[in-house]
């Protein structure tokens, strides 16, 4: 069954690319899992739950309230880990790192669509991602690659995911993550 959500009004930026955000949900601080869903159009295939931004919505919000709506979780929202664009489908996602300190038993997708989640190592879920979501994969990438410069204040980043790994640092990202 495919989620669909009434009146949802689609938000894009400037450039025309749909306005998105995304949450890597983490369960400890070396963030060696990530909580992964089940995909609403094949459910035995896995992706980071995220959606598009609502209109007068910030992306953190919007990240907040996809993984409770599609994992059911609730934690702490932490660090940015830049805005990744997709050309093929033309949008791009605000990803976060989220530490869930809640899981819930059921939650909207679980009722609604059967959704599933599920814990996978980083190695896991980057093949699990490379199933269905392969600019996915450029998420979890960044999370490992941030995590070793958490300490240090860096620029926002912009990460093309519909290619492999090209990651830019642009100036309107350096002013502001959400610019894109």
């Amino acid at each position: 069954m495919v989620k669909e959500k009434p009146n949802s009004t689609r938000i894009y930026d400037k450039d025309g690319f749909r306005r998105r955000a995304a949450c890597i949900c983490v369960r400890a601080e070396n963030e060696a899992e990530v909580l992964l869903v089940t995909s609403s159009r094949r459910p035995e295939l896995w992706i980071v739950p995220g959606g598009g931004v609502e209109p007068e919505e910030e992306p953190s919000v919007t990240a907040v309230r996809e993984v409770l709506e599609e994992a059911g979780v609730i934690g702490s929202l932490g660090r940015c880990l830049g805005v990744f664009e997709n050309n093929d489908h033309m949008h791009r996602t605000e990803v976060f790192v989220m530490n869930v300190t809640q899981e819930l038993d059921e939650w909207e997708d679980s009722r609604s669509i059967g959704r599933k989640r599920q814990w996978f190592t980083i190695e896991d879920a980057l093949s699990q991602l490379a199933l269905h979501k392969p600019t996915q994969q450029h998420y979890l990438m960044q999370l490992q690659h941030s995590k070793t410069l958490e300490n240090a204040n860096t620029p926002g980043r912009v990460v093309n995911a519909t290619h492999p790994p090209t990651t830019t640092t642009t100036a309107a990202a350096a002013a502001s993550p959400t610019t894109a």
